[in-house]
């Protein structure tokens, strides 16, 4: 067995016996999902008054506070940082066409693991402007990066990934359009998709309990990996290190925004159906109350300083933009409203309004379609 196959199987085995340790769940269980949640759950929402918020906070110096609060955000990750891990990549080179090389590598973004993902790089002599894709959840765990690059190197995995790029985005993959238009592009596996994979849906509460049970953070680790992931693109001889983005739909664009809270090597970052209010996103059959997904965005303690859209702010008055669907069922009106005002109270704060875009479609829901898609890499294009 390959040493990485078995950190897969050791992970998902993991999971699946903690989970099986767990029980099946149970009636009430199932209310608590439902909406019929303790007494005292009103309560606590009602004493999370964000007091770290830009314009709360009693730091009134931007740049302290910008620290004050990136400090926060790390210190609940709980995975410290990880800037004496060399990277060492290893590339394998795939076809060419289409304007741009593909290639694999492989790379250590932590101490503990190597991570494949896939990289395109525009033809000519560079360095170009890159964008890191951060691929999104959507209970499908057999792909990962290949939701976002077209998979040249796995015909399975090319089936499931032109699905889901059906589904999505218009049939496209979002990282060859853009390596099309002149970027280079990174898209790397997070932990349970692709080749650190496939996890299975009922193993995520499971793994998310084995990481707290060791002192660690499922969804800590993935914030410290994706800022990794920005240094190492940003330090590549081909890219220019200004003219960096963050780009992902979803779970990517939770990632995206998270990313550039966390680094300022994110020179613009574009996030399609990821940001709410918390307080109004947690409503009764909301996917947040499930468990399971939403353990790779919950940083335990976090909300008693910050909102998201207060993390978001870290990375002001840097480029942002942020699309949304009014269809979106999974982010209600009024938390994408009261994060919307949020974030212009920032930008508008630093003089800086023109760099936030904001833009809810009134006739879709949670998708990153063609036309949304177009309005995202000419947007870019006038960032970057």
């Amino acid at each position: 067995m390959s040493e990485s196959l078995g950190r897969r199987t050791f992970v998902a085995g993991a999971a699946a016996a903690a989970f099986a340790g767990a029980g099946t769940g149970s009636a009430e269980a199932a209310d608590l999902v439902g909406g019929n949640l303790p007494d005292f759950y009103p309560a606590l929402k009602n004493e999370l008054n964000f007091p770290l918020a830009w314009g709360t906070s009693p730091v009134r110096d931007f740049k302290a506070w910008r620290r004050a609060a990136r400090t926060v955000v790390e210190e609940h990750l709980i995975v410290p940082r990880q800037h004496s891990t060399r990277y060492t990549p290893e590339f394998t080179s795939g076809p060419q066409g289409d304007g741009y090389s593909r290639e694999l590598v492989t790379l250590s973004l932590t101490r503990h693991e190597r991570v494949r993902g896939a990289l395109l790089t525009p033809h000519g002599p560079g360095p170009f402007p890159a964008v890191l894709l951060l691929h999104d959840h959507g209970a499908r765990f057999d792909i990962g990066k290949e939701k976002l690059i077209r998979p040249w190197y796995d015909d399975t995995r090319l089936a499931s990934a032109q699905a889901w790029a059906d589904k999505y985005f218009s049939g496209r993959f979002v990282g060859d359009e853009l390596a099309r238009r002149g970027y280079v592009v990174l898209c790397l596996d997070a932990l349970g998709w692709g080749d650190r994979g496939p996890l299975a849906y009922d193993q995520q509460q499971a793994l998310a309990g084995n990481f707290y049970n060791l002192g660690s953070s499922l969804a800590g680790l993935m914030a410290r990996e994706d800022a990794r992931a920005a240094g190492f693109l940003a330090g590549l001889d081909r890219v220019d290190a200004r003219r960096v983005a963050a780009l992902g739909f979803s779970m990517g664009a939770y990632r995206a925004w998270q990313t550039a809270a966390l680094t300022d090597t994110v020179a613009a970052t574009a996030a399609v159906c990821w940001m709410t209010g918390l307080k109004e996103m947690m409503v009764p059959g909301n996917n947040t109350l499930r468990g399971q997904s939403s353990y790779y965005m919950l940083h335990p303690g976090l909300p008693r300083f910050l909102d998201f859209p207060d993390v978001a702010s870290i990375a002001a008055p840097r480029p942002m933009l942020f699309f949304s669907g009014a269809l979106d069922t999974l982010f209600p009106a009024d938390g994408v409203r009261v994060a919307h005002d949020k974030l212009t109270a920032v930008w508008r704060s630093r003089h800086a309004e023109e760099r936030l875009r904001l833009k809810i479609w009134p006739d879709l829901g949670h998708v990153f379609v063609d036309r949304m898609q177009d309005e995202v890499f000419a947007w870019l294009d006038s960032v970057l």
